[in-house]
């Protein structure tokens, strides 16, 4: 009977430290597993080109290796004029939380002033918590900007014009950014019925600070009702658009104005003659 209980005594001893070795174990597993993920401040990409009228974008990871969930500030040193958005999730903010051993995807975008001069720029981004500062060294590549604008030689965007004549209008197309532009076309938006003809139609390549004339010739149908109309004038490339809106006061002709007074006045004696043979009867 007492070997029976020292051996059952016996057995609940190993069967107790097996258990303490387990959870022993466990714990240890989940501590080293814990320490794996280290705090880090990372981002896809560290240099990114393009010109003053495109966004900077950069893809950064934010990752909380610690054992509990920290808060964490976002900050950036930029140039005079530049300005940067912190996206996570497609929603803006400032400041994020970043529970323990997780990571998350961080998009910052920057944009400049379109008179920025080309060159490299270092973007310093810090996301800052009470444990420590974590710093992400990042680079703007500016390249330029591509800017195109369409006027007149005068700004003056209003004309007029005879119902059934054809007027040439003169604009200008100017390279207004700091990188040249190429492949450039010509189009309109009109009433129904009138037409353009531009001269040239297209420019194969403009300078920055270049500007080229641009023969318009318009032309309205005979009968087309006095009054205001709006036409629009675009010039398109690869890298910018402009319009210029124009609008043209339409008249009706001297000789249209006479040929409608006779009309109107033959039609009154016809019907003083109808009245004077038939109104006896």
């Amino acid at each position: 009977m007492m070997l029976k209980q020292l051996l059952n005594s016996k057995k609940c001893l190993i069967l107790t430290k097996g258990l303490l070795l387990y959870l022993f174990l466990l714990t240890t597993s989940s501590f080293a597993q814990s320490n794996s993920v280290k705090t880090s401040f990372t981002a896809r990409l560290l240099n990114v080109e393009a010109p003053t009228n495109e966004t900077f974008r950069y893809n950064s990871l934010l990752t909380n290796g610690k054992s509990e969930t920290v808060d964490y500030k976002l900050s950036t040193k930029l140039p005079a004029g530049w300005q940067v958005t912190y996206r996570v999730e497609g929603i803006s903010v400032t400041s994020l939380q970043v529970e323990s051993g997780s990571t998350k995807d961080i998009s910052i975008e920057i944009t400049c002033p379109i008179t920025t001069k080309p060159d490299t720029y270092k973007i310093p981004v810090q996301a800052i918590s009470s444990f420590d500062t974590l710093k992400l060294d990042l680079e703007a590549v500016v390249r330029g900007s591509y800017a195109v604008e369409l006027t007149t030689p005068t700004g003056r965007l209003s004309d007029e014009i005879v119902a059934g004549n054809s007027k040439e209008i003169l604009l200008v197309v100017k390279n207004t950014g700091t990188l040249p532009l190429n492949a450039l076309e010509l189009s309109s938006q009109l009433p129904s019925k009138w037409e353009t003809s531009f001269s040239p139609s297209n420019i194969e390549q403009l300078q920055p600070g270049q500007s080229a004339d641009i023969k318009v010739t318009l032309k309205v149908p005979e009968k087309t009702i006095a009054g205001d109309y709006v036409t629009k004038m675009t010039v398109r490339s690869n890298n910018g658009t402009s319009e210029a809106t124009i609008r043209m006061m339409v008249k009706t002709s001297i000789l249209s104005g006479w040929v409608g007074i006779v009309i109107i006045a033959a039609a009154a004696g016809l019907i003083y003659y109808l009245i004077r043979k038939y109104g006896r009867r």
